[in-house]
This record gives C-alpha cells, sequence and structure tokens, in this order.
C-alpha cells in the first residue's frame, strides 16, 4: 500500500467518492432486485435482466457524454459520475447474471437461446450505449442554441 496522500490517488479510490459509489450501488441493486421481482423470467428467458442492462447501457451513455459536455470531470460533475455513473449505473445493469443466465440456458441444452441472450445482451447493450451518446449530443445542440 502506498503511502502517498489521498489527493495523490485516482479519485474512484478516495474515501468520499468510494462513500458516493457505495450508496449509489446500493440504490441501483435495490432497483434491478425490485424489477426482477415484479418482471420474472418467461419460458427461460430472464427478460427483466435484458431489459436492465440494455436501459442501463442507454442510461449511462446519455449520462456520461452529457457530463462530458459540461466540462472537466471536477467538483460537481464528478461526484454526480460516481454516484449515479460508477455508483447507481453499476449496482443496477449485471454482467454477472448475464453470464450466468446465458450458461444456465446453455447448460439446460437451450443453445439457441443461449447464445442470442448473450450475444444479443452485448450487441444491443452497444447500441443504447450509442443512442444514449447520440441522444445528449442532440440535447447539448438544441441548448447551445
Amino acid at each position: 500500500m502506498s503511502n502517498a496522500p489521498s489527493s495523490n490517488r485516482p479519485a474512484h479510490l478516495r474515501q468520499p467518492y468510494l462513500g458516493l459509489a457505495l450508496i449509489g450501488g446500493t440504490f441501483g441493486t435495490a432497483a434491478r432486485e425490485a424489477i426482477t421481482l415484479a418482471f420474472p423470467s418467461a419460458d427461460g428467458i430472464p427478460w427483466a435482466i435484458f431489459a436492465v442492462n440494455i436501459l442501463g447501457a442507454f442510461l449511462l451513455g446519455l449520462l456520461l457524454d452529457a457530463l462530458a459536455r459540461m466540462g472537466p470531470d471536477e467538483g460537481r460533475r464528478r461526484r454526480l459520475r460516481i454516484l449515479v455513473g460508477t455508483g447507481f449505473m453499476g449496482g443496477f445493469t449485471t454482467y454477472s447474471a448475464l453470464a450466468t443466465d446465458t450458461a444456465s440456458l446453455l447448460g439446460e441444452g437451450d443453445v439457441g437461446a443461449g447464445i442470442t441472450y448473450g450475444l444479443g445482451t452485448v450487441l444491443v447493450g452497444g447500441l443504447a450505449t450509442w443512442a444514449g451518446i447520440a441522444t445528449a449530443a442532440v440535447a447539448h445542440s438544441r441548448g447551445a442554441k
């Protein structure tokens, strides 16, 4: 462990930011759990986890691009990024459940569904992130007029 002062540490390793990530992560995980309880799997496909991951990818792209367009990653913008982006969205999305659900589908012999679910989530999630970034860019350009 380094004896360097905490101000030399990356932001995500500083005590106040760890607390923000913990708080955000707690609420994000609770939101994801509430959604998965409200919308159970259908025909063995965990649609709630799919939707959470896609929505999370979109919102994270939107948030990060919007914050980047507002200025440097410092002060209030950094706190918001860590609370909502790292914390809430990190707890809300769940790629560990994606991996488990994909392996479960494959293990049950439903290879087509397993591959489609796993790859589909990653590909659609990438598109959702791009859509979030594009949405933030459009919103920014409208606000700049």
